[in-house]
């Protein structure tokens, strides 16, 4: 039986959990569906906690090269009215910078950095999953093309449609949708504000948020957006898929009114032209991650909405969690999959159940309840204690509390 951990996903988190356990010293192996990666999605936001392990990582310089560092966050009504603005990354006291990138640039760092380090015959393209199978001291995984592989370990970093997870629970059924539909598309513009502040706007039921993701010449950037619509339905009529085009005369009339002073949002939108339309979607937590030699990581195991800006960086995070208590139990590997499992299942079950109420967002709406025609004053609809501790309390619940995180150990490091 070898002793390979193999690795289902070049995903975010398969790539960030392989070089991770390269440089713990363990042999890794990485299996990936589609014969050649392409740039899938667009903007993402990488938190200060995800970025402390991408410069562990020695990636650091290559990714603030890709994007650009976010140093504001900004929630605004409809109409564009100042809500909530608080410092991020370096300029609200964190040792590491929070950074907007495209997501397939990062993917593409990951991937570079596995060619080099691992080396080209440790990652393989165009290998579909079918079945894994524990075997006494290992696994066997079998792929579409034909191939079988033995490995001591596998993870499984293969998305939402995880085909371990639905080996795991086969009537578990196609992903929860909330009734909100996400239009995303990338435009080149004008700095916005000062050109490093991710901008939320709207509630619930419609938002806008923008935000730049790579800076260009002559004060300019490309800006990615996100225009989202909730209604009522939540059954899925077909499989959500990431490059799926958007129709502009699907969502633009909703946001025509959108012009702040400061903001026009159907012109952004209409100067984009190409859009990529996707549900918002998520899983129930699961009771357990690890069966014996196998576990999950990433949307794998905790698919969640995209609030908060966490979904890529919890991924980053499993994977250091993951290489420390291997590193711990490097004599009962099986016991290293476990407490992983222990000590991030429950953590990020409680982002996946707060993203579904809005997560740090909620301010935004608690706003348009209480003041759904508008305001004369911040202050007489809420308290700023009150948005203080909504994002506060995120995160802490999310894991980067300033403090916390600037003092913790490296999540690397051998956890018991």
């Amino acid at each position: 039986m070898s002793e390979n951990i193999l690795i289902i996903g070049a995903g975010i988190g398969g790539l960030a959990a392989a070089l991770s356990l390269h440089e713990a010293g363990f042999p890794v192996q990485v299996f990936e569906s589609v014969a050649e990666l392409r740039p899938l999605g667009v903007g993402i936001n990488l938190l200060p906690h995800a970025v402390r392990e991408i410069e562990e990582l020695a990636l650091l310089p290559a990714i603030e090269a890709a994007g650009v560092s976010c140093k504001k966050l900004a929630y605004f009504t409809k109409r564009g009215e100042p809500i909530w603005a608080e410092a991020r990354g370096l300029a609200a006291g964190y040792r590491w910078p929070q950074i907007s990138v495209h997501r397939g640039v990062l993917q593409r760092v990951l991937f570079d950095a596995a060619r080099e380090r691992l080396g080209d015959a440790r990652l393989k393209l165009g290998h579909q999953l079918l079945e894994v199978t524990a075997k006494e001291r290992g696994v066997t995984a079998s792929f579409a093309s034909g191939h079988r592989v033995t490995g001591r370990l596998l993870v499984a970093a293969d998305g939402i449609h995880s085909a371990v997870r639905r080996g795991f629970h086969p009537g578990e059924g196609p992903p929860r949708w909330n009734g909100a539909v996400m239009w995303r598309g990338v435009v080149e513009t004008s700095r916005l504000l000062d050109g490093h502040t991710m901008i939320m706007s709207g509630h619930t039921r419609q938002k806008f948020v923008c935000y730049p993701i790579v800076d260009l010449e002559r004060d300019r950037q490309l800006i990615n957006f996100v225009a989202e619509l909730r209604g009522d339905v939540t059954e899925l009529s077909e499989r959500e898929d990431w490059n799926k085009p958007g129709a502009l005369e699907d969502f633009l009339p909703a946001f025509a009114g959108w012009r702040f002073d400061w903001l026009d949002v159907p012109g952004l939108i209409e100067a984009a032209g190409r859009t990529w339309v996707y549900p918002m979607v998520d899983r129930d937590p699961l009771p357990g991650w690890t069966r014996g030699p196998i576990t999950l990581l990433g949307d794998a195991a905790h698919p969640m909405y995209p609030i908060g800006s966490n979904g890529a960086s919890q991924a980053i995070l499993d994977a250091r969690v993951l290489t420390g208590c291997l590193r711990h139990y490097r004599d009962d590997l099986e016991q290293g999959l476990l407490r992983y499992d222990q000590i991030r299942r429950d953590a990020t079950a409680a982002i996946v159940l707060a993203n579904r109420g809005q997560g740090p967002e909620i301010a935004m709406q608690l706003v348009e309840d209480r003041a759904p025609n508008g305001f004369e004053r911040l202050s007489d609809v809420i308290d700023e204690n009150e948005l203080q501790a909504i994002a506060d309390k995120y995160k802490r619940l999310a894991g980067f509390a300033v403090a916390e995180l600037n003092d913790r150990a490296s999540l690397s490091e051998p956890t018991p």
